[in-house]
């Protein structure tokens, strides 16, 4: 009934209950979890790469291992190689000897040629007709000569007498048959005798295409001689029947 009088605050329409406030531990319950982006495709196919990048040199790295203490490393063997060649030799019979990429095979030929360049040795590498072999250096030509031309200052070695006798009682002849009679291939040692001025090269087989060879006239020089003739006759020293059989021996080679 309206006596007149205001409604208390509570039957207001303007009246609000106060909220209440949640709980701590519903407070806690509410807060996020801290977000943690998982890894985009790209970042995972990138770390992929270098763990197999890794994997890769680490496999490098055994087998180089490997090889190592399996025999000389590449730089090594190349200069052991080149040391006996007699001709220049190709990038590739190099890696087929040594058993490497033809590709590491050149990179250590330059490597090597420009370390004795900078080291100032007496021998440099050069790359000429297709192939790499070692030269004495221009600078030291003078030396050379006058070691090579110094014959008498040089004693001949066992095998190089017996070569320049097989030469001098058999000339002009050939490297093959010089061979076919000492029983072994005499290539250096005649080749040190050319050196040496003590035999020449005298044209070539017609038969064969061989080179031939034959005494100089240093080599009669040396011995005291005018001419060839006057070389000991052999016949005396020879076992019997042993000329026909050098001779059919050396035949058989060519």
């Amino acid at each position: 009934m309206d006596n007149g009088q205001a409604p208390p605050d509570w039957q207001s329409d303007q009246f609000v209950m106060p909220a209440a406030e949640p709980a701590e531990s519903e407070l806690d319950a509410a807060e996020p979890a801290e977000f943690e982006p998982a890894e985009s495709e790209p970042e995972a196919a990138e770390a992929a790469a270098a763990e197999a990048a890794a994997a890769e040199r680490a496999a490098a790295e055994a087998a180089e291992a490997a090889s190592d203490r399996d025999g000389p490393d590449l730089r090594m063997s190349l200069e052991a190689v080149l040391l006996v060649a007699d001709e220049p030799v190709t990038e590739d019979v190099l890696a087929g000897v040594t058993e490497r990429p033809a590709a590491d095979v050149a990179e250590t030929l330059r490597a090597l040629a420009a370390s004795y360049t900078a080291e100032q040795r007496g021998f440099d590498l050069r790359e000429v007709a297709g192939g790499w072999r070692l030269y004495t250096r221009d600078e030291c030509a003078t030396v050379v000569e006058r070691f090579v031309s110094d014959g008498q200052e040089i004693r001949l070695t066992q095998a190089a007498l017996e070569t320049l006798a097989v030469v001098a009682y058999r000339q002009p002849v050939s490297r093959a048959r010089v061979s076919a009679v000492r029983g072994v291939n005499c290539d250096g040692v005649m080749r040190t005798l050319v050196l040496r001025g003590l035999a020449e090269e005298a044209g070539s087989d017609p038969e064969t295409g061989a080179i031939l060879f034959q005494t100089t006239g240093y080599f009669l020089e040396r011995l005291g001689l005018a001419r060839l003739s006057d070389l000991p006759d052999l016949a005396p020293f020879l076992p019997d029947h042993l000329d026909e059989e050098l001779d059919a021996g050396s035949d058989a080679t060519r």
